[in-house]
């Protein structure tokens, strides 16, 4: 395989070594972990809940629990590392949460597109705090990625039907969404959504993008916070195992556990996507799955990149695998 200059545009903008990015998976991150993506050479990125194992009760214990694990994530690395500014779809805490991402020095922030918020005035205040803005919309299109441009977004994450947890509203496989996407933008463009070795990065850039953004092979690491039983579940599982239903916005793919399968039968027997939705959410189906380990309770959702998954690695052992091809 031919070797791929390490530096590109994503390394430039983002100052890191390699073009990798780990996604800012919900309650399945912490600061340990991120900063052992960063330190390897790419991206880590706090996700919402990150590094806590029990609900917060107000808005104030949400902001308190994020300041202080992008503190810790400071002390363990001294390299770039990325936090997502929308942490739910109450978008009234948006501005509040910007203005702790500038105090604290957060190099990088990333932006969950949802189609009719205005992230204008959001990335204007990032780009005068010299700060760097990945946008990632739930469901790309053409549309979003050039309003994403047009405002000033430095990257573009481009999401296949692939990927595990919220899945687009469009059955647009990864590897036909990136070169979409690609051609219709200038910024650099990453691809997420099923991609967990070289062999799909190599697909990813030969069809365009200039980076990879990924989750499931991450939690399958040594340093990710999810349960070890989780973890044996992505290794011995592959896509062909998955489960998908219907829920808001559109769809989730699970591992087959106990409550996934009930999520499935309820969509098999004509419930609503609104009441999926509520039974998923009120009961904390990804935290009891994921982090806790209760698969009688919870769910465990993964892209279809499992099917590559073979052994519990080190952070720095996946990025450098994923990362192969570039010297």
């Amino acid at each position: 395989m031919k070797l791929i200059s390490i530096e590109n545009r994503v390394t430039e903008i983002l100052g890191i070594k390699y073009p990798i990015i780990q996604g800012a998976m919900s309650w399945i991150t912490n600061a340990e972990f991120v900063a052992s993506v960063s330190n390897a050479g790419g991206l880590g990125m706090l996700g919402p809940h990150a590094g806590h194992h029990t609900n917060p009760t107000s808005f104030d214990e949400i902001f308190d629990r994020l300041k202080a694990e992008i503190r810790k994530v400071k002390i363990l690395t001294d390299k770039p590392f990325g936090v997502p500014v929308i942490l739910s779809y109450d978008l009234s805490t948006v501005d509040v949460i910007a203005d702790l991402l500038i105090d604290e020095g957060v190099k990088v922030v990333l932006l969950n597109g949802m189609d009719g918020f205005d992230y204008g005035p959001l990335i204007k205040k990032f780009k005068e705090n010299n700060m760097k803005t990945i946008f990632r919309s739930l469901t790309p299109s053409i549309e979003n990625a050039q309003y994403a441009e047009k405002i000033g977004a430095d990257i573009l994450v481009a999401t296949g039907f692939d990927e595990g947890g919220t899945v687009p509203e469009k059955v647009i496989g990864t590897f036909s969404i990136v070169p979409m996407i690609a051609d219709t933008v200038d910024i650099p463009v990453m691809a997420a959504g099923g991609i967990a070795d070289a062999r799909g990065v190599r697909a990813a850039f030969a069809l365009g993008a200039e980076g990879v953004f990924a989750g499931t092979v991450f939690i399958a690491t040594k340093e990710n916070p999810a349960a070890e039983n989780v973890k044996q579940l992505i290794l011995n599982h592959t896509a062909s195992d998955l489960l998908l239903f219907k829920t808001n916005p559109a769809y989730y793919r699970s591992i087959p556990t106990p409550y996934s399968r009930e999520l499935l039968a309820m969509d098999e027997g004509g419930k609503t996507r609104d009441e999926i939705a509520d039974k998923m959410y009120a009961e904390q189906g990804l935290k009891v799955g994921m982090l806790d380990g209760d698969l009688e309770r919870g769910y465990v959702t993964v892209g279809n990149g499992v099917s590559y998954i073979k052994s519990i690695r080190s952070v720095k052992e996946v990025v450098e695998d994923l990362m192969q091809d570039f010297k």
